[in-house]
């Protein structure tokens, strides 16, 4: 039965043998939606990944793409996604045109609509200059163009890439980054990788998988807000301003860092979901504090991987 989910990813557990690769992996991902699978080498992201195109069986749980459970409807689904391993399936003695018009072949996109789907692949990832060349000729960049333009020449309906950006030089992380952002317009995206930066510049939501269990989903905006705050005041005594800050409400720590001249920053830790500023101005107004800052703490999606990764026994 069809819901508004492209893929939906029921308790998946795979085992090898005695070793647990993914355990009760649940999430479900709507169409648009561009989405980092983060995690470290041997998470559990590529076998994920490989379950979700039917190249592997899962162990117990199921996955749906646009409603169709993988592995009833295999051939169906894996026409309704394509998929860019970490390393391009590419045959280098091919130029770039005849090894898109196999996969446009493969992929049994009617004739009369291929030189529109070759067409548009190859500008969408920029190989106009290239088409004529043989794969293995071509820069690092270049064949990962070739490897995206195979995956996206159907328009699927989720596009699945395994660690897109590797290897790339600067420019060329740009242009790939782009290339997905363009086709999220049609796609949705799920996007593997342990570069915590590329998901941040990439994706509107990321999944934490640690030691193949999901520890954390939410979109990044709301990985970043925090309950901490950071004030900054001038004074030559800072330990009444500590002692002060722990009698708000909520305030479970407070941390002291020294800076310039007489200038002294506390980084304060809530324990709950409440916005600490407001309370903190009106104690710095009462006690007449020489305030320079105040604001609400951000933390980056390397921040709260490493929170999950010590949490979890990984990072001492």
């Amino acid at each position: 039965m069809k819901n508004n989910y492209v893929l939906e990813v029921k308790n998946v557990y795979k085992a090898f043998g005695g070793l647990k690769a993914l355990t009760d992996v649940s999430f479900n991902l709507k169409h648009g939606e561009i989405v980092g699978l983060v995690g470290d080498n041997a998470a559990g992201k590529s076998t994920l990944m490989k379950i979700l195109s039917g190249y592997l069986h899962p162990t117990s749980g199921s996955a749906y793409i646009d409603g169709l459970n993988v592995l009833d409807h295999c051939n169906k689904v894996q026409r309704l996604i394509g998929y860019l391993p970490e390393n391009a399936p590419l045959y280098p003695e091919l130029t770039v045109q005849s090894y898109l018009q196999m996969i446009a072949d493969l992929r049994h996109i009617p004739k009369e609509k291929q030189h529109k789907a070759l067409s548009d692949a190859i500008l969408r990832v920029g190989l106009q200059t290239r088409i004529t060349r043989p794969i293995g000729t071509l820069s690092k960049g270049y064949r990962q163009r070739v490897g995206l333009a195979q995956a996206m020449i159907h328009n699927p309906k989720l596009l699945i890439l395994d660690e897109p950006t590797n290897g790339l030089d600067p420019t060329q992380i740009l242009e790939v980054r782009n290339m997905i952002k363009q086709q999220a317009l049609n796609s949705t995206v799920l996007v593997s990788t342990h570069i915590l930066s590329e998901v941040e510049a990439t994706c509107d939501r990321a999944i934490i998988i640690m030691q193949g269990e999901v520890k954390a989903d939410a979109r990044l905006a709301d990985l970043a807000t925090s309950t901490d705050a950071r004030l900054t005041v001038a004074t030559d005594d800072a330990e009444p301003i500590q002692q002060s800050l722990f009698q708000i409400n909520g305030v479970h720590d407070v941390t002291t860092i020294p800076g310039k001249g007489n200038k002294v920053s506390f980084l304060i830790h809530g324990d709950n979901d409440q916005n600490l500023c407001p309370e903190i101005f009106q104690l710095a107004k009462k006690e007449n504090w020489q305030l320079h800052e105040l604001s609400q703490e951000v933390r980056t999606l390397e921040a709260v991987f490493n929170e999950l990764a010590i949490a979890d026994g990984g990072v001492q």
